[in-house]
């Protein structure tokens, strides 16, 4: 088995076998290290004979990995004893298995936790990030993610953080930051904010099968429903979104053709499930926003009325620059760019630091034809912008 099948297994893989162990022991972050830990040892061992069972070989390993680490460990006495009277299989392929993952996921986003704490601790102990990975993406030195990680797992340890889901009466506010967090992961996987790969399809696709997992458990939960439905629609457009020299494609330029017609199909079924259950939130409207551009023949027939509707209706429930920004991009084609412009001016103070409200500014004076400053707005975006694709993209408007 070579490196690339073992990580494959090892992503398949980690999330539950850590979810088991941290149901053990209490401790999301000792379990993600032990199970880090086999994996290691699974890469000096698995590469002529790989074990009939990888999955039951890592769950094993991993349980002694943290038996070990506790013995080390002047305070594991008593979580080393939990794990000592638990020698049953660490992983089981049953319901409790997705009942343990969930309830890590709920951990990790314990609202003790500073939201970037909450993110990379789902990184690592539900995506099976390497924490120098993790640094990477958060732009950050790989010891100062150290010691954010071990200050998040303190702070859980501090507070007591069940290691389940929480009960009914608690689950509605907790839920909103584990929604929020999953989306936030796969923001950064579908578009990275910095680094030198345009995009992680390692974290869009773990952000995708989390939500999955919590549609299963929650079928009826109709934000959930939304969020999950939003991610399919931006995935049935992902072949698409670079070219073959790994530049940037806008939405305007993209083939249809190719778009993702199942996942389009399946999207807009759990969106019209989500409606139906008549409690409509944010992640069902920006889900509706999608599915109307993926329902267009094209850019300029998509139908912009509906989506600056759209963006009023989230404008009411979610405040945001950011929104009303996007419901600019709308505006334009509704009423004009002149119009657009004018949304946007008192946007300046919030979001003179955001490399999109500057494009999008730059986009709309070139249709004014006031060319001076569209270039003046379009550098600015770039000097902003830490993505690659993003920055190219950027680079090749100002070279007309």
């Amino acid at each position: 088995m070579d490196t690339a099948q073992l990580e494959q297994v090892y992503r398949a893989e980690a999330p539950r076998i850590t979810a088991a162990l941290a149901a053990r022991v209490g401790d999301v972050g000792l379990a993600a290290d032990a199970v880090h830990d086999a994996f290691v040892e699974a890469l000096e061992h698995w590469r002529d004979a790989p074990p009939p069972n990888p999955g039951g070989w890592l769950a094993t390993t991993a349980r002694r990995k943290a038996i070990d680490r506790l013995r080390r460990a002047r305070a594991g006495q008593e979580k080393l004893a939990l794990l000592a009277a638990t020698a049953t299989e660490i992983c089981p392929d049953t319901e409790a298995a997705d009942d343990e993952l969930l309830g890590m996921i709920f951990a990790c986003c314990h609202p003790a936790l500073p939201r970037e704490s909450q993110i990379a601790l789902t990184l690592r102990a539900v995506c099976g990030l390497t924490t120098a990975e993790i640094a990477t993406a958060f732009l950050v030195a790989e010891p100062a993610m150290t010691q954010r990680l071990l200050r998040a797992r303190k702070a859980l340890r501090a507070a007591g953080a069940d290691m389940r889901v929480p009960d009914p009466d608690q689950l509605a506010g907790r839920l909103a930051e584990v929604l929020a967090v999953v989306y936030l992961v796969f923001n950064e996987g579908y578009l990275a904010s910095a680094g030198r790969q345009p995009a992680r399809r390692d974290l869009a696709a773990q952000a995708v099968s989390l939500t999955r997992l919590l549609h299963r458990l929650m079928p009826r939960e109709p934000e959930v429903l939304g969020l999950l439905a939003l991610l399919l629609l931006h995935e049935s457009r992902a072949a698409t979104r670079f070219d073959g020299w790994g530049r940037l494609v806008r939405l305007a330029d993209q083939d249809r053709t190719r778009w993702n017609r199942e996942l389009i199909a399946e999207a807009t079924g759990l969106l019209d499930r989500a409606l139906a259950l008549r409690a409509p939130g944010p992640y069902q409207v920006q889900a509706a926003i999608a599915a109307l551009h993926a329902q267009a023949p094209d850019y300029e027939h998509t139908d912009w009325a509906q989506i600056r509707l759209l963006y009023d209706r989230l404008q009411a429930m979610t405040p945001s620059p950011v929104v009303l920004l996007n419901r600019a991009v709308a505006t334009r084609y509704v009423v004009g760019p002149e119009a657009a412009l004018a949304e946007i001016t008192p946007l300046a103070a919030d979001l003179d630091g955001y490399r999109l409200f500057h494009a999008l500014q730059a986009g709309l004076l070139a249709g004014l034809g006031r060319d001076d400053e569209a270039r003046e707005a379009s550098e600015r975006a770039l000097a902003l912008a830490g993505n690659p694709a993003e920055r190219e993209l950027l680079a090749r408007r100002l070279s007309f």
